[in-house]
């Protein structure tokens, strides 16, 4: 009986550790643009490119700063780009997270960073 539970234990644990593998440095961006309108036509686009490097299945959430020309943060947005779903090993996921962000004349850089990594 007390095999059992231990085995029973273990195969609970498996996907918890497997996770636990697997970090934002397995992913990456591959791609990743901003194209903006003007005051005219105050469109944002930002489309790219989520490639999963790790074993298994995970999703990871992006961290997207704007920021002005002198360096101050103007805008940031965090987002899962597969949402709930786990992104299959060594495969990838197109987003565009330019309709999170209003259109601010000031916004001159912009960077993309995964901060968290989750199995679903």
């Amino acid at each position: 009986m007390n095999k059992l539970v231990i085995a029973a234990g273990a195969l609970l644990l498996a996907p918890v550790v497997a996770c636990a593998a697997c970090t934002a440095a397995n992913f990456k961006v591959a791609s990743f643009e901003v194209q903006t309108g003007d005051a005219a036509n105050p469109i944002m686009r930002m489309p790219g490119k989520l490639v999963n490097d790790c074993a298994q299945p995970a999703g990871a959430q992006l961290l997207i700063v704007a920021k002005a020309s002198d360096g101050s943060v103007v805008q940031k947005r965090k987002f899962w780009p597969a949402g709930t779903a786990n992104i299959a090993s060594g495969k990838s996921v197109q987003f565009d997270a330019g309709r999170m962000f209003e259109y601010v004349p000031s916004m001159k850089t912009y960077s993309v960073t995964v901060v968290s990594v989750r199995t679903w």
